[in-house]
């Protein structure tokens, strides 16, 4: 479906439609359609498109000026999005793949997605998030000095403007730092690791074995799920598309720097699944060491590319869950001492604590080490008022 007002039209494409042919040729259309196959796996219920004539074409007359280019686009969720704090039965509207060429575009687009999920029953939305938060989210709102990081979602700075000018806020901080100094070590870590052996905890490297890989990511996966189900703002997510996530980054990883904190099980009763959804093994001979903690940490590859060596001194802390229990107090800190340890004896310099939600426990172990170097947003605006 299309309608435009002046020199902007919109087109509206629903779950299972294909992009139209004028965005697949993107010649001088000053941003990239989306990839259909992203489209196709992260289903929006709208995908939406303002085209126009290119800024190019406005500026200098004659050049184009009779071609309709990609002048920004976005998607829209309002199903299986996640709750928020503080708003009730209200229904979540997410807006996520966004780009745009320039704000007049941008802002323009933000409306008509506001207005999608108005008439979809929403009472708030929430930007930028590809869904759910398993996926890309946040703006970087300061950047610091820092590069780009591997792994870290960026976008062009003008971007953020565009939904504050549409009435958007900031609902939710987000911080990333640095420690640039690995040989410094948390004297608590000593008696963390005592303490969590006593309770017959022991924490591994990551298996590269392909079918171990595999048995351990879907474990990760059924970890993550009770691990970060308080988070804010949070949506389960598939096991498929889980799987699918880490599978991309398997060949950059370095088992080393991937850690696994099990726990022996001594009977059936201590294999009491950690979400619903997990089969109890049928045989003391079937129990595998309980999952209770993960760390995953990367090379920065980013910084390897720019320097041309193909080297990197930094790596980059991504994920780190811990099983939901006072037994398992201070697992998290240990991870985190551990991999910056052996980081270091591996030739590494730097270590980045990536992507914090500002009141996540995960801030309180950076502290020790770390300094802030980038900070991000999500933003959110009332559609409607609260009845």
């Amino acid at each position: 479906m299309a309608e435009g007002t002046g020199a902007l039209r919109l087109v509206t494409i629903r779950t299972g439609e294909s992009l139209p042919a004028i965005v697949r040729g993107v010649g001088a259309a000053p941003i990239a359609p989306i990839d259909p196959r992203e489209l196709t796996r992260h289903a929006p219920e709208l995908h939406l498109l303002a085209l126009g004539p290119s800024s190019q074409a406005r500026d200098e007359p004659g050049v184009g000026a009779e071609r309709e280019v990609l002048r920004a686009r976005c998607s829209c969720w309002w199903h299986q999005t996640p709750p928020l704090d503080g708003h009730g039965a209200g229904k979540v509207g997410a807006i996520g793949h966004y780009a745009a060429a320039d704000a007049e575009a941008g802002t323009w687009l933000i409306e008509a997605a506001c207005r999608a999920l108005r008439d979809a029953g929403c009472t708030i939305a929430i930007a930028p998030m590809d869904g759910n938060t398993w996926r890309k989210y946040r703006f970087i709102v300061d950047r610091g000095d820092e590069p780009p990081f591997f792994l870290e979602p960026d976008q062009p700075d003008a971007w953020p403007d565009h939904f504050r000018a549409g009435g958007f806020n900031e609902l939710a901080s987000y911080t990333s730092a640095l420690n640039i100094d690995l040989a410094q070590d948390d004297p608590r870590l000593e008696a963390a690791a005592s303490r969590l052996a006593s309770r017959g905890i022991t924490i591994r490297p990551f298996d590269p074995d392909p079918a171990r890989a595999e048995a351990d990511l879907r474990r990760v996966f059924k970890l993550s799920l009770a691990s970060f189900r308080h988070n804010y703002p949070y949506t389960p997510i598939d096991e498929a598309e889980f799987l699918e996530q880490y599978r991309s980054v398997l060949p950059f990883v370095r088992p080393e720097l991937v850690l696994l904190a099990e726990r022996a099980r001594e009977s059936e009763a201590d294999a009491a699944p950690l979400h619903e959804s997990e089969p109890r093994p049928a045989r003391k001979s079937d129990l595998e060491p309980e999952l209770v903690g993960f760390l995953f940490a990367l090379p920065d590859l980013l910084q390897a590319r720019r320097n041309g060596s193909g080297v990197s001194d930094t790596i980059v802390i991504k994920t780190v869950a811990v099983a939901p229990g006072a037994a398992h107090a201070g697992l998290g800190s240990l991870l985190v001492g551990l991999v910056q340890r052996e980081a270091h004896a591996r030739g590494f310099r730097r270590a980045i604590h990536a992507l914090m939600h500002e009141r996540n426990v995960s801030q309180n172990i950076s502290r020790r080490y770390a300094q802030t170097i980038r900070r991000y947003a999500l933003f959110a605006r009332r559609l409607t008022p609260l009845a």
